[in-house]
């Protein structure tokens, strides 16, 4: 069970990385569920990925009190813009930028109604 975790936390970080090189997916939730299936495989794996400077505070909050600290929501929210203007400036098709702009703003939406940690 245990390498059924770590594999699919690894997969998890495999689509958050995929997210950043071709801005198609969000990298926050898929970072989110890594450090579920981490915590659940291996104390190594799930310290490496909360030790990571702008998402590891916000995996944290979320884990301890269900909350995310503002400073965290705004690294998120810049890491997340990030994406978008990549997007922009490799001239992504207008479809492409539609949908994702949808699911960012998904994503933006509940990373802000959390409770601030």
């Amino acid at each position: 069970m245990r390498i059924l975790y770590a594999s699919l936390g690894l997969l998890c970080v495999g689509l958050a990385l995929f997210g950043v090189v071709l801005p198609l997916l969000p990298t926050v939730p898929f970072l989110l569920l890594a450090s579920f299936f981490f915590a659940n495989s291996s104390e190594r794996l799930h310290d490496w990925i909360t030790r990571h400077r702008v998402f590891g505070p916000m995996i944290n909050d979320w884990h301890e009190h269900g909350a995310i600290r503002p400073a965290a929501k705004t690294a998120a929210t810049g890491s997340v813009a990030a994406v978008f203007l990549l997007s922009v400036t490799f001239s992504a098709p207008s479809h492409v930028l539609i949908i994702q702009a949808i699911v960012l703003s998904g994503v933006m939406i509940f990373i802000w109604t959390r409770p601030n940690g």
